[in-house]
């Protein structure tokens, strides 16, 4: 009997590729950059299983080209490059990888936070170019990190990591999430806020939401005209989730102190975007989950998901487990 088709679109770790050759027959896209446009299309004619990253846009037009699909895996735990709604109608298993990531990104988060707020890269370049020539009693100084109010707007198993994280830090936790979660006001002594009470008392503003269609711009010119002249804006979920425009305009205007990003609108970001000119500014190339274990892990989850779709079996973690009917089996 012929395998099942699976298409890869980027290069992944080689345990993951293995697992799945053990059942299907694999190509994969071998360049370190994302496939183009007009070559995934060609290849998503004759698949059944598609097995992508966050940098591919599965969406109507693909999904025409794509007679034979039948799931889709995507090595990540945001997917808001994929039309959900259009695979459900078609009856395509989406599968991701949600947990695993949880303790990296809350430490590159943390980490992102701390080199924004002791200015690490702004001295580190100072350093470098030879500026450095004698002490003083102001040079480089930042905020302080112990016993600051940190608000958490994303209460989500990351930011529950997050929030781990700052009791160590001595830090007073509020948050703000689409639902009250008690358990963690009882375990963590968090707080509770409405998005602008929570803007106005933080000194650490840490997004860590989804993007959806209500946190699309969530923060834009009127939520950072809420935050103190001393307080660091953080955003380690989605580039679209913050106003970008706005954010320059707070961080030239001083309404904010800095700003650490790990995502933009548009990745990669351009060299020249105004806010990598900014000396107040920590850029990152969204590597929030990226440490070797976790992406390891990661791609063996969205691997065994995938696997799971094809072969009958009811996937672990579906986001939309409304296609699935039990003992489902494709003709494959």
């Amino acid at each position: 009997m012929e395998k099942a088709k699976i298409y890869i679109t980027r290069k992944i770790p080689e345990e993951a590729i293995r697992f799945l050759q053990k059942d299907f027959e694999v190509k994969v896209w071998e360049e370190d950059r994302p496939v183009p446009r007009e070559i995934l299309l060609k290849e998503v004619r004759n698949v059944d299983g598609l097995y992508v990253m966050l940098t591919e846009k599965i969406d109507q037009e693909l999904l025409d080209y794509a007679s034979n699909l039948k799931a889709v895996s995507i090595m990540a735990v945001g997917y808001d490059n994929i039309d959900v709604s259009r695979l459900t109608e078609k009856g395509i298993s989406l599968t991701y990888t949600p947990g695993v990531l949880s303790d990296t990104t809350a430490d590159l988060t943390f980490a992102l936070l701390m080199a924004t707020a002791r200015r690490i890269t702004e001295a580190n370049r100072y350093l470098l170019e030879g500026k450095w020539e004698s002490w003083g009693p102001m040079l480089m100084a930042g905020q302080d990190i112990y016993g600051a109010t940190i608000g958490i707007i994303g209460m989500g198993r990351i930011g529950e990591a997050l929030a781990k994280r700052t009791t160590g830090f001595d830090m007073k936790i509020l948050y703000h999430n689409r639902n009250r979660r008690p358990e963690i006001e009882e375990r963590l002594g968090a707080e509770y806020r409405s998005l602008d009470d929570l803007l106005r008392e933080s000194d650490f503003v840490v997004l860590l939401t989804p993007l959806t269609p209500e946190t699309r711009n969530l923060i834009g010119e009127r939520e950072l005209g809420f935050m103190k002249p001393t307080s660091i804006l953080i955003n380690a979920s989605r580039g679209a989730t913050v106003d970008e425009d706005a954010l320059y305009q707070a961080l030239v205007n001083k309404k904010i102190w800095a700003a650490g990003l790990d995502v933009f609108h548009h990745e990669p970001v351009p060299k020249d975007h105004p806010l990598l000119q900014l000396e107040n500014v920590v850029a990152l190339p969204h590597i929030g989950s990226a440490s070797i274990v976790t992406r390891k892990k990661m791609a063996i989850m969205a691997a065994e998901g995938l696997r799971d779709a094809l072969l009958g079996n009811r996937p672990k973690h579906m986001v939309n487990s409304e296609v699935w009917k039990d003992n489902v089996k494709f003709d494959i």
